[in-house]
């Protein structure tokens, strides 16, 4: 991932919680890691999903330890718009993706965009996609997707309220904005599906909501809301996972990259830069990079079944005229979302591999489109522009569970664009199976087996 700064050119500002010393809260050092007592369970990945998993792990009654490759919290949960949202139940794989996705080759700034070029584990990956790609997949995919999100929701503002976290959550709903009455009676029929998985919606006539929200311009012609979605800063939740971590008394340890796991002599061995360490069971939390690690073998099916989808945003101080509730500018696939502290620009859909260029176009198109929308688009001040990488399994369903084989080696990763939204139900879900509790959740649906 990327984060530019643009106040001090060549500086990243590293979000966080600081210590007196001026070194984040939950910082082990390295030294330090060889004299703690060997932990129950070993996570690798710091991000939303390592360190939530990791904290109801610990209030379950195991002693844990996170190891991050680098610093916790950037990676693709770091940029993104913070939405919480079981209105995205519908997988991206429906009738139309890929027919949409071939059309828009040529578009370098288009929503999705499959960048031009030979990689035949992309063109095999986008072959199971298609054929995802029905109605009957879809609404099953559907169903196990809004199943995680619907409990995340719910266990949200306990969750925060518990461990005080404080990152502007704000249960003001989603709002999609239309200028294309046939865009809008398409969106519609969506949500009658959704309806259907108990994930209701409003309907509101263009003149009416210009009137409640003077942020947009003329020429919306109606806006489907969904009330029961919310928003949150999500650095500041990261941040305040790993901070509610360290006061439970649980490590994390950053520029601490996992070069092998397996087990051994009745405990999973995991050899790390900063030597061997071991643990009765292992969690795998690494987001999109985890077909890469080569951690195991017994992960090498995760290879054909993920890929980075490359995601953007702009954060900017607030301007005068801001959305009072976050935004999805429709035809433009566009997120707006309005903090107190700030104001972002996010989404899109790239297929370009681990490609580590800022695509300065795709940037441009963020603002392009919210242009088109918004009487103030952007904010007087950029203070940050980000690319992250999420994980995108080609079933658009989580993976979640043990590897097959082996019965100590857990994985939690595939969330495509929703790891923040599903990371408590997330969390509570590998608890249970680590922990050998019954779930409310049906875990078969995002069981890693399904790629064996």
């Amino acid at each position: 991932m990327l984060h530019r700064e643009t106040g001090v050119p060549g500086v990243t500002k590293k979000s966080g919680i600081r210590s007196r010393t001026g070194q984040p809260a939950w910082r082990q050092p390295s030294e330090n890691v060889a004299v703690h007592k060997e932990p129950d369970v070993l996570i690798i990945g710091g991000g939303v999903v390592g360190l939530a998993c990791g904290l109801a792990l610990q209030q379950a009654g195991r002693q844990v330890r996170v190891l991050e490759a680098g610093v916790v919290g950037h990676g693709s949960s770091h940029g993104n718009c913070g939405t919480l949202t079981p209105s995205h139940a519908l997988p991206l794989a429906v009738p139309g993706t890929i027919r949409r996705a071939l059309r828009w080759m040529l578009t370098p700034d288009a929503p999705l965009y499959v960048a031009p070029r030979l990689d035949p584990a992309l063109w095999r990956w986008l072959l199971r996609f298609a054929g995802q790609c029905n109605a009957t997949t879809a609404l099953r995919a559907a169903r196990a997707r809004a199943a995680l999100l619907q409990a995340s929701r719910a266990m949200f503002p306990g969750l925060l309220a518990q461990h005080s976290i404080a990152c502007e959550f704000a249960e003001l709903g989603v709002d999609h904005v239309f200028r294309d009455p046939r865009a809008l009676e398409a969106f519609l029929s969506e949500c009658e599906a959704l309806a259907g998985l108990g994930i209701g919606h409003e309907r509101i006539a263009g003149d009416a909501y210009l009137r409640e929200e003077p942020a947009l311009r003329e020429g919306v012609v109606g806006v489907v809301r969904f009330p029961g979605d919310a928003s949150l800063r999500p650095d500041r939740y990261v941040a305040g996972l790993a901070r509610a971590r360290a006061g439970a008394g649980g490590e994390i340890v950053e520029h601490c990259p996992v070069q092998g796991v397996q087990a051994q002599g009745g405990r999973m061995q995991v050899a790390t830069a900063q030597g061997a360490q071991a643990a009765r069971d292992v969690l795998v939390a690494t987001g999109a990079w985890t077909p890469r690690l080569g951690l195991s073998p017994a992960l090498a099916p995760l290879r054909g079944a993920m890929q980075p989808g490359k995601g953007y945003s702009i954060t900017y101080d607030r301007p005068a005229l801001a959305p009072r509730r976050p935004l999805v500018l429709h035809e433009r696939s566009v997120c707006v979302t309005t903090w107190g502290s700030g104001y972002r620009l996010g989404s899109t859909m790239e297929f370009s591999g681990h490609d580590t260029r800022l695509n300065r176009r795709r940037l441009g198109a963020l603002e392009r489109g919210a242009r088109e929308y918004l009487r103030e688009p952007v904010g007087p001040t950029v203070r940050e522009e980000w690319f992250g990488w999420r994980p995108m399994s080609w079933d658009d369903m989580p993976i979640l569970g043990a590897v097959p084989g082996q019965p100590h080696l857990w994985i939690a990763t595939g969330h495509g664009m929703l790891g923040v939204s599903m990371s408590p139900a997330t969390a509570q879900l590998l608890c249970d199976l680590i922990t050998g509790r019954a779930s409310s959740l049906d875990p078969a649906p995002y069981a890693p087996g399904r790629f064996a």
